[in-house]
């Protein structure tokens, strides 16, 4: 392990936006402070489309911005040859690319350019979002899409993946050097004595006014997220459905689910005491690397449902703390989440703990420890990677 480290963390997503990407840097960030190392942040910066800018320092590190364009919502930022200048200044040990696609590509280049020995971290699916966008080409557009990721990380040193199943993809498309790498989860802040506290209780009081079972979603609202599967649980009786999160796709959600709530996009305290309000946790989208939410849920002390794919299979227990659909079965959903719908709450909650006890291990500070030892390997392993 090492004693001090200098790390520069080049994201292609940083706050104001919320997201995996995002939540995950922050969480590094907070672990390398507690720990006493240094760290430098690379993320985009303000457009004429998208005003807001970052924050000038997170977790007592400087934040250096660099210029983007919006593309479908998102911040993307360019790549720039001012990165070497930021880099050659602060001297760091080891880069760290979250997420790497455009920013983080030229994050990659100029860590090989001046012998940085650098971690990329695989968390986006881009392949499958490409392909979903992509209409008829779209088988087309993935492959290329994998191309230019193995591209990108046969100059990372280690690329780290969140699932084994994003592991297995990326070894299945020849991208070198991988090893596993999760997300840690703040056990404290997702509890399951988050449902006693007064607020949460009035909060299911007005979403459950005649003691309907609860169905609950975290996360974007957007096409990739494949949320028109909930239409299988709409009229499913004595239920019903409570969406957090905003997105592109809000507004035919609230045509499509005219009984469904919506509390829009909610962090920390107010997000927990959601989570406390649900009895059961509903996830629909088949391209999740990991599926933080899901994590989250569990502890927070709910039972899960969601697909039989990607980052859920490391995440839920079938028979013990969920339950995993056939995304290619229409009605399979359904059909998964009705026992949970007639089990009394005892059974919901026995199985939410056990869905708590899987997870409740992996805080950040837990998890930021396995990185600095990824970080360890690639600076004590003496030579850069070849292209």
């Amino acid at each position: 392990m090492l004693d001090h480290v200098r790390v520069a963390i080049v994201t292609e997503s940083f706050l104001p936006a919320l997201n995996g990407v995002t939540t995950s840097v922050c969480k590094v960030l907070e672990g390398l402070r507690a720990l006493g190392h240094d760290a430098l942040v690379v993320a985009p910066g303000t457009s004429p489309w998208s005003p807001t800018m970052p924050p000038e320092r997170y977790a007592g590190y400087p934040v250096h911005t660099v210029t983007s364009v919006p593309v479908r919502q998102f911040r993307v930022g360019l790549p720039s040859y001012e990165l070497e200048t930021v880099l050659h200044r602060f001297r760091p040990d080891v880069m760290h690319v979250a997420s790497p696609f455009v920013l983080g590509v030229r994050g990659l280049t100029a860590a090989r350019a001046l012998d940085i020995p650098s971690v990329a971290i695989y968390q986006t699916d881009m392949p499958s979002y490409v392909r979903q966008h992509s209409g008829p080409a779209g088988d087309l557009t993935a492959r290329a899409a994998w191309r230019w990721i193995r591209r990108i990380h046969q100059q990372a040193d280690l690329t780290l993946a969140p699932s084994t199943a994003a592991l297995a993809d990326l070894q299945a498309h020849g991208i070198p050097r991988t090893a596993l790498w999760g997300r840690g989860v703040d056990a404290d802040l997702f509890h399951p004595d988050r449902r006693d506290d007064p607020e949460t209780i009035a909060l299911r009081t007005r979403l459950a006014p005649d003691g309907e079972v609860l169905l609950g979603y975290v996360g974007r609202l957007a096409p990739e997220k494949e949320l028109h599967r909930l239409r299988e649980l709409a009229d499913l009786p004595g239920t019903r459905l409570v969406l957090v999160g905003e997105g592109p796709s809000r507004e035919q959600l609230e045509e499509e689910l005219p009984g469904a709530a919506f509390l829009g996009r909610l962090e920390g305290a107010d997000l927990a005491r959601a989570y406390g309000a649900f009895d059961l946790f509903v996830h629909t989208g088949t391209r999740e690397t990991f599926g933080q939410t899901l994590q989250e849920a569990a502890a927070a002390g709910l039972p899960v449902v969601a697909p039989a794919r990607g980052g859920p299979l490391d995440l839920v227990d079938v028979g013990r703390s969920g339950d995993l659909f056939d995304p290619d079965v229409p009605g399979d959903l359904r059909a998964r989440v009705a026992p949970f719908v007639s089990a009394d709450a005892a059974r919901r909650l026995e199985m939410g703990l056990a869905g708590r006890a899987q997870v409740v291990a992996r805080s950040w500070p837990a998890l930021v420890d396995q990185l600095l030892g990824h970080y360890a390997q690639v600076v004590g392993s003496g030579s850069r990677t070849a292209a």
